[in-house]
């Protein structure tokens, strides 16, 4: 059995997502950043963590590409075209998307106060419409990023989308809308949130 390190209200998320569309079983350690159970093994403090056979994994795409790579699913074969293409989407996400929001987040509440500049959120959303409308590009008329398939980026963009709700960002409507609805109305998704949600109980 796996076990991660964190909590809902993180990456971690998704992580959980991964494993529940993976079928695989997992226990949930509940810690926030700079927790102690995260802290003992990881000198940042960051979230999450996926304890493998007695080794800590770091970094929620490291692992869920991982993840992908160990049981063969969500995810094109190393060395494919496809699986270039489908690592191009993935760093889309961690760039455009979560890096963008993670900015943001950290001169909303991270930062100590002194250092917080109210302005970066106005930049920060213009910076994410312009990905939406790229993505809406790259997307075009396909269900999954890579077309017919499910594969890790969509998790990480959904996740980044719903990141974006909480931050009050505006989500696209359109095709982009409706992929993002379509991705995070998932049983796994849903799954994923209700034991994380018991978890925390």
């Amino acid at each position: 059995m796996y076990q991660v390190i964190g909590t809902a209200r993180s990456r971690a998320m998704r992580v959980f997502w991964m494993l529940e569309e993976l079928g695989q079983d997992y226990e949930i350690i509940e810690s926030g950043p700079r927790g102690k159970a995260i802290s003992d093994i990881n000198p940042s403090g960051k979230v999450p963590a996926l304890i493998v056979d007695g080794t800590a994994i770091f970094d929620s795409v490291a692992i869920m590409q991982f993840l992908a790579d160990r049981h063969g699913a969500l995810t094109y074969p190393a060395g494919t075209v496809e699986r270039a293409v489908q690592d191009s989407f993935t760093q889309f996400g961690c760039d455009e998307m979560d890096g963008v929001l993670w900015q943001a987040t950290k001169h909303r509440f991270y930062y100590p106060e002194e250092l917080r500049v109210p302005q970066v959120r106005k930049a920060a959303m213009w910076d994410f419409d312009r990905s939406m409308q790229s993505l809406a590009t790259r997307l075009g008329e396909n269900e999954f990023v890579m077309g017919d398939k499910i594969t890790v980026p969509d998790l990480l963009l959904s996740h980044c989308a719903g990141w974006a709700l909480g931050m009050k960002f505006e989500l696209p409507k359109g095709r982009i809308g409706e992929y993002f609805k379509r991705l995070r109305a998932r049983p796994g998704m849903r799954r994923a949130l209700e034991r994380a949600g018991k978890n925390a109980a």
